[in-house]
């Protein structure tokens, strides 16, 4: 099992996903997208998100100190990357 974390509208919420193992970035993007719209993430029940809502966000993966498997799915930061000289 993996917790998969969706920031979205300024909202952020996690929603248990069955198996994490092996999902490719778009699958991590096409289930938020369901979940979402399906108002299954506590919190953050957008029905007419897009299909394309999540195409530019960053998926990040971590394992928690006790084992657990850690998905975020979340916007581009506009920090943090490389400067132009």
């Amino acid at each position: 099992m993996a917790i998969l974390n969706i920031t979205y509208a300024g909202l952020s919420a996690d929603f248990p996903l069955e198996s994490g193992v092996n999902l490719t970035d778009g699958d991590v993007r096409r289930i938020a997208v369901e979940v979402v719209r399906a108002g299954c993430v506590r919190g953050a029940a957008f029905p007419s998100v897009a299909d394309s809502a999540f195409d530019h966000y960053v998926v990040d993966r971590f394992t928690g100190p006790s084992g657990e498997r850690r998905i975020y799915l979340r916007p581009k930061v506009p920090f943090g990357g490389r400067r132009s000289a």
